[in-house]
């Protein structure tokens, strides 16, 4: 479902000449010009609320937008995939991780096929298994019960779970310790099981083809950790479980498949922290939370189908983007959730953003002739506020900014003066994008009574846009609408590139290039290497140092 190339479009080339005009206003002239601008250019529903009105945006910019992508056929897409047409085309999939959320009333099919019984199948054995690791029933080799948890994975079967327990560590189970192992490098694993007994330690190994390099590795590891103390080969099958689809593979490895949890083609890696891939978050929060967390996920999903392009968060959101991106030039988006526990949730953006839309042609091979995704980057707040904030304020690029706030924290403490020290948290959040926006000018800076010499420097520019989103507390239920409104605003601009955003092919070749490497630094004799004279060397440095007389530990 290829559209027609993007920058030939009426609608684009009507924006193009748009933002010959509106690009030179100031956002302060575009609010003198419109007292309830920051009223209007706000949408409330699922239970958030965004401001875009610090976007340097009006209503005609808004109105192109929107045109834009009607004639990019996002309505008709949007039923495509929610219909589970296979618009991951280069691989020939169905893309439905809405159905990973859907109540069993739902029926969504995959060639014919009602997934939803499946998908609630292995949710149901999930609940019960995570039931009896909770209660204590599930005991380890030695008859104790379980206290550590240790999901290995990588990407998508990493950085959700990691992500969602970081997020939700005040609902988990405090009595139990959860960890995660993603690096191949042995020092995350090392570090990960150093204070644990392997008695009282359950591992997830999370790799659907159980043939992934990193996780098998790791995955190796921990079993000869766990055999290193307790001995019998029958121990694995008490202390390891599996999301994976490879029953062969994982009864190889000793995992009783009975154990094993699955999930489907068409649930890619980055969409799938709501899938089997999200066992540990379910052994942290039990499946009751965990539920919320996939009702949360579907009211955004039943929002972004349902409501217009003028008040559908994730369409705006995606279609700002997209003006941001390749009108202002803007490279790069800072997410700052000013909100400790979300402090991993520009990460997992990371990979859900610049996976899904870091592509140079579009569905139908063409190499594209604008930019397509930015790099999505972040901290909480207000730590960024100390480090980078610097750039955004007074650099030379205009980095867009989404900033998230809760009307209740988690964890209140006593402000020194009166309140609390989450109204000091908000006030930076309000104030850094008020800052943002308006900057201060020189003559307001002279009228503070600065030096001369000093004006230059005390001066901001403003005109830096940004969304505000807001929610009551960060709950199960909203941590699913604010994942699935990052999705879905993926979807939209993928829709308007043009571009697969399901597929990605671009974590090939090095892994590919790797299979060979591997092979050379391992070679007992020197290898005969035939790449560049720089891969070559390195490969030479690399044995010599590994195998100096500087090599282990001093």
């Amino acid at each position: 479902m290829s559209h027609a190339p993007l920058t030939t479009l009426p609608q684009w080339q009507a924006l193009k000449q748009h933002f010959a005009t509106i690009g030179t206003k100031h956002l302060r002239e575009l609010f003198a010009a419109d007292a309830q601008r920051g009223k209007q250019l706000t949408v409330e529903d699922v239970g958030l609320y965004l401001d875009y009105s610090k976007q340097r945006v009006d209503a005609d910019t808004l109105r192109l937008l929107r045109e834009l992508a009607e004639a990019c056929e996002l309505p008709q897409r949007i039923e495509a995939m929610f219909r589970g047409d296979k618009i991951n085309s280069t691989e020939g999939r169905a893309v439905l991780h809405v159905a990973l959320r859907a109540p069993t009333t739902e029926k969504i099919l995959v060639d014919g096929h009602d997934v939803e019984p499946d998908v609630h199948e292995v949710l149901d054995r999930m609940a019960v298994f995570s039931e009896r690791v909770r209660s204590g029933a599930w005991l380890g080799h030695t008859g104790k019960r379980i206290r550590n948890v240790i999901s290995i994975g990588i990407g998508g079967s990493d950085l959700g779970p990691v992500m969602a327990y970081e997020a939700l560590r005040d609902y988990s189970r405090r009595d139990m310790t959860f960890r995660f192992v993603s690096n191949v490098d042995g020092t995350d694993f090392s570090e990960a099981v150093r204070d644990l007994d392997p008695a009282e330690t359950l591992f997830i190994i999370c790799s659907k083809t159980f043939t992934t390099l990193e996780t098998l590795t790791n995955a190796h590891a921990a079993r000869a950790w766990c055999l290193k103390t307790l001995g019998d080969e029958s121990a694995i099958a008490k202390h390891f479980v599996a999301v994976s689809t490879n029953a062969e593979g994982v009864a190889k490895f000793g995992i009783d498949t009975a154990n094993m949890f699955g999930f489907w083609d068409w649930v890619g890696g980055r969409y799938s922290m709501d899938s089997s891939i999200g066992l540990s978050t379910m052994l942290a929060i039990g499946a009751e939370q965990f539920h919320e967390m996939l009702a949360g996920f579907h009211a955004m999903d039943e929002h972004f189908r349902s409501a217009p392009l003028e008040s559908n968060l994730p369409a705006l959101m995606g279609l700002l983007a997209i003006w941001n991106n390749n009108f202002l030039d803007a490279a790069t988006v800072a997410v700052l959730p000013y909100e400790q526990y979300l402090k991993r949730f520009p990460a997992y953006l990371q990979q859900l953003t610049m996976e899904s839309n870091g592509k140079h042609v579009t569905l139908n091979g063409k190499v594209v002739d604008y930019n397509t995704g930015p790099i999505y980057w972040g901290e909480p707040g207000t730590n960024g506020q100390h480090s980078f904030y610097q750039l955004i304020h007074q650099g030379t690029r205009i980095v867009p900014c989404d900033f998230i706030g809760f009307g209740h924290t988690l964890n209140p403490l006593p402000a020194q003066g009166g309140g609390d020290q989450h109204d000091l948290l908000m006030a930076n959040l309000i104030a850094q994008g008020e800052a943002l926006a308006f900057g201060k000018t020189a003559e307001e800076v002279r009228a503070e009574g600065t030096p001369e010499a000093l004006v230059p420097h005390r001066t901001f520019e403003g005109n830096r846009p940004s969304n505000t989103i807001l929610a009551a507390k960060l709950t199960p239920h909203v941590l699913g609408t604010l994942i699935a409104l990052y999705e879905h605003s993926v979807f939209v601009q993928g829709t308007i590139w043009d571009i697969d955003s399901f597929d990605q092919w671009g974590v090939e070749l090095g892994k590919q290039l790797a299979k060979t490497t591997i092979a050379e630094l391992t070679a007992k004799d020197e290898p005969k290497l035939a790449h560049d004279s720089s891969t070559n060397a390195l490969i030479h440095r690399y044995r010599q140092l590994r195998d100096g007389a500087t090599s282990g530990k001093a």
